[in-house]
């Protein structure tokens, strides 16, 4: 159960983050260029805010299986480790801050003004973007 969770975890991470980026620069273009929000960009978006928070769905599944760092080590002896620190603390802290802030732009989205739109999202998704690359456990990862 566990290893089919970390797996799909792993390979939606792809996906999810594929599109976030996607998201974040079609802002980017949206705001520059002053051009109208419009429904592509909206469904842009939408899939950038449902496919993060599938993400995050995959991620407490498998944090709440798993578990394996504080029952093997201890709290402190997790602590002290850097890789089960990153995985059992910093990663999914920092994971869900980020997904807050990505349903923070997109609820904001909502209620700006049609030429605020393009920089609430640009704003918040990038935030979140950012804080999703700097937690990463990357040697895990890509190897």
């Amino acid at each position: 159960m566990y290893e089919l969770l970390q797996k799909l975890h792993s390979w939606w991470a792809y996906l999810a983050l594929i599109i976030l980026v996607l998201a974040v620069v079609n802002a980017l273009m949206g705001y520059v260029s002053k051009r109208n929000f419009e429904s592509k960009d909206l469904r842009i978006s939408l899939f950038a805010f449902i496919f993060s928070h599938i993400q995050l769905l995959f991620g407490l599944a498998v944090f709440f299986v798993s578990q394996k760092g504080f029952k093997a080590f201890g709290v402190e002896g997790a602590m002290k480790n850097p890789e089960l620190r990153l995985t059992m603390l910093e990663h999914p802290l920092i994971n869900i801050i980020a997904i807050a802030l990505i349903t923070i732009g997109w609820s904001k989205h909502k209620k700006a003004l049609p030429e605020l739109k393009f920089r609430k999202i640009l704003f918040f998704y990038s935030i979140g973007l950012i804080l999703i690359l700097s937690r990463i456990p990357w040697s895990s990862w890509l190897g």
